[in-house]
């Protein structure tokens, strides 16, 4: 059982603030002062008082769940996408057109780009409202039900995979890299991107909808150390030809303007609450977001 409580969320992202500012050595005085006094101020808050938290149970709700209410506003603006895009987009100007595979493909959105730069595209997918949504965009992409874990592909049929912010979603990542490369013709390039696990220490964990007990629940994601990609990756004979690790957050040392008047607080753990402490979540959260990695497998 978690507790999720808004006064706790944003007590400890003024305490990483803190902890930031010590360690880059720019947390001066007129910054810790700062911290202090948002802190008494959320402490005193009426609202956050009154509020408390919820009990949530970890776990609780499947991704096919989620996905399935996801996939009709899943194309909408998101920040995580606008970071991760153009990194994958970059490394697949690079590559030679063959046969795509978009793996974990969603609404399609890499495989749409894929068929932009001239490869001929296969998109696969586990949840059927993403595929749906998917395939009313792309008609002439021949798009495939199934999981990462298991492929509906041939052996040695494709010369590229692209699987983006998928990974999280799988609780191992061996059975999906042997799949990888068992799909993969010699030489082939993969493609992944996955939310960093940085992030997943400072991000809200978002309740969801309550489950068979009655209470919220929280959606189980799998946030790994970058040895972990490697790891499941090299004993297939993958070799590292690129990694990067894009930030949010506060970016090249600049910090956000403290907010003179904070909007109205909301009453439970979400993204909104980010803006009550602008300053204090502009160092907190000015760590790596995503992972992007280029690997290939060697020429026969």
């Amino acid at each position: 059982m978690t507790y999720l409580s808004p006064l706790a969320y944003l007590l400890g992202l003024e305490g990483v603030a803190l902890l930031r500012g010590m360690r880059d050595g720019d947390g001066d005085r007129a910054f810790v002062e700062a911290r202090i006094a948002e802190i008494r101020e959320l402490l005193a808050d009426p609202v956050l008082l009154e509020v408390g938290g919820i009990d949530a149970t970890p776990g609780s709700i499947s991704t096919e769940q989620v996905y399935n209410t996801w996939a009709a506003s899943y194309d909408e603006p998101n920040t995580m996408i606008d970071l991760e895009q153009p990194l994958v987009h970059e490394i697949l100007a690079t590559l030679p057109i063959g046969t795509a595979l978009d793996a974990a493909c969603g609404t399609g959105r890499h495989a749409a780009h894929l068929a932009r730069l001239g490869h001929q595209v296969i998109g696969v997918d586990a949840n059927a409202e993403m595929l749906a949504v998917a395939a009313k965009k792309l008609p002439d992409v021949d798009l495939r039900h199934g999981p990462l874990e298991s492929l509906p592909l041939p052996e040695n049929s494709v010369d590229l995979i692209v699987c983006a912010l998928a990974l999280c979603h799988v609780p191992d990542l061996g059975p999906v890299f042997a799949q990888f490369a068992r799909v993969l013709r010699p030489g082939g390039h993969l493609v992944i991107s996955d939310p960093h696990q940085l992030l997943s220490y400072i991000r809200p964990t978002l309740p969801r909808e309550p489950g068979s007990d009655g209470r919220r629940t929280i959606l189980a994601e799998h946030h790994r150390p970058l040895s972990a990609y490697l790891t499941a990756a090299l004993p297939h004979g993958f070799q590292l030809r690129h990694c990067a690790e894009p930030h949010t957050g506060a970016r090249n040392g600049q910090r956000a303007a403290a907010r003179p008047e904070r909007p109205p607080m909301p009453t439970e753990v979400c993204w909104e609450l980010l803006d009550q402490i602008p300053e204090a979540v502009a160092v907190a959260a000015d760590v790596p977001a995503i992972v992007v990695m280029h690997l290939q497998l060697p020429a026969a």
